[in-house]
């Protein structure tokens, strides 16, 4: 069947549909549970024929809210929180997975371009970090310490100053968005160069795998997540960029709605993060067994919730 008569054919069935999504409160819940079987259905169909179709965009956003509603209503013995972790969190990370992805790659690219630039210019460091910044850590690289920066100050302090200013960095890159992306872009870019000028540093001196051993006990998770809110950040910008069949007042205060869901997901993390950075790295000498099993942890639970979850439900709901 062509694109064009199978949208004929059920543009009427979708447009009742969306009136039904949005009067709800008048609406059986069987009829939308109906509407829900019947949407998935269609949407399978694009999938299959129109796989890059606006067709198929417009079935899943649909079927999505769909979703989201009927679900929202029935009664449960879930608890709201372990609904909203186990479904309207995956859901949301599904929404936005396009800008997560560019998120990492603009993460990473700034990351090599920090390196490269740490290695042909010995100043560069100084300027990313500064120059007390680097001379402390010199001084401790000498002193066979290479990651003693993170041993000073109280471990109660430390952590809760370190997660304060991870979420503070997390929320302007997610506020930075609504300047068309390009916000939410410069912070990722900037922490990025800086972790790779950083990176570089240790290596000039030899002590890149002691130093990365500390480093990542906590940057795993902290890194994944700033690279995670800055995907949200890009969400927000793309949906004013891009607001496909949508006003850009709608298409922003949509995405506004999941982003957000993404955004607040990702605090645990920071706190668990300044939990390690404060009370954690700072033993990174005692045990190279230990960094790593918790670094290995860490990245196991940041790609089973932000990866594994969201692929899990969205092949549950044919949505893949």
């Amino acid at each position: 069947m062509r694109e064009v008569s199978f949208i004929e054919r059920n543009k009427e069935k979708w447009v009742s549909i969306e009136n039904n999504l949005r009067n709800k409160i008048n609406v059986e819940p069987d009829v939308l549970a109906s509407n829900y079987i019947e949407l998935t259905n269609d949407l399978a169909y694009a999938q299959t024929f129109y796989p890059k179709s606006k067709t198929k965009d417009y079935l899943n956003e649909l079927a999505i809210v769909a979703h989201q509603q009927l679900y929202k209503d029935q009664r449960s013995s879930e608890s709201q929180l372990r609904h909203f972790i186990n479904y309207e969190i995956p859901e949301a990370i599904w929404s936005i997975r396009r800008p997560l992805i560019y998120s990492l790659l603009i993460f990473s690219l700034s990351i090599v371009i920090g390196v490269i630039s740490a290695y042909y210019d010995v100043d560069f460091v100084r300027l990313i970090l500064g120059n007390h910044y680097v001379d402390m850590s010199i001084k401790n690289i000498e002193e066979g310490n290479p990651a003693g920066v993170y041993q000073g100050g109280s471990e109660i302090g430390s952590a809760l100053l370190i997660t304060i200013n991870n979420v503070r960095v997390a929320f302007l890159a997610f506020a930075f968005g609504i300047f068309y992306s390009v916000g939410a872009g410069f912070i990722l870019f900037h922490n990025g160069v800086m972790v790779g000028a950083f990176h570089q540093m240790f290596a000039t001196y030899g002590v890149l795998g002691k130093a990365m051993s500390a480093i990542w006990i906590h940057g795993a998770i902290e890194l994944s997540v700033i690279v995670i809110a800055g995907g949200c950040g890009l969400a927000v910008g793309n949906s004013m960029l891009f607001p496909k069949s949508y006003t850009r007042l709608e298409s922003f205060k949509r995405s506004m709605k999941t982003a957000s869901k993404v955004l607040i997901s990702t605090v645990p993390f920071f706190i668990v993060a300044g939990f390690l950075e404060g009370f954690v790295t700072r033993h990174y000498q005692l045990s190279l067994g230990m960094c790593l099993t918790i670094i290995v942890l860490s990245f196991t639970a940041i790609l089973y919730f932000y990866v594994a979850k969201p692929i899990q439900l969205a092949k549950r709901n044919g949505w893949v």
